[in-house]
């Protein structure tokens, strides 16, 4: 991968400032919250014991038309024991409704050991459309 060729391209950027990482996930919008299906390989989640604050960001921006649209939430992390139903419908979202056709990583995340499903409920939320004019 060519850095700064990458680097070039008109993406969007996420930071957490006064926190540890920042990471793009997938998500479920559901019953009020986000939803984030993760697993004991990532470390991220399991400092929401000592600290339950989160920010996320939601971003969707197309340079051809000028639409730049966004929800920022915050909110407290909740760690829950995974719901098969709840992330399958997560990751039908992205990959397709056809489980056959899924990678199998897909099915090792939902059903693997340690599995399990990050709730925030936003304290706080805010959406802005911030599109321009593309002339």
């Amino acid at each position: 991968m060519d850095v700064d060729e990458f680097l070039k391209k008109p993406l969007n950027a996420y930071i957490s400032l006064n926190g540890p990482s920042v990471r793009p996930t997938w998500f479920l919008w559901e019953d009020g919250a986000f939803w984030i299906s993760s697993g004991p390989w990532a470390k991220w989640w399991q400092t929401l014991d000592e600290d339950p604050k989160v920010a996320l960001v939601v971003d969707d921006f197309d340079v051809a038309t000028g639409r730049v649209e966004k929800v920022t939430a915050k909110g407290k992390g909740e760690v829950h024991e995974i719901d098969v139903e709840r992330a399958k419908r997560l990751y039908s979202r992205y990959v397709g409704e056809d489980e056959s056709r899924w990678d199998p990583m897909f099915h090792e995340v939902i059903h693997g050991e340690g599995a399990v499903l990050i709730r925030i409920e936003p304290e706080w939320m805010k959406g802005m459309d911030l599109s321009y004019e593309r002339r």
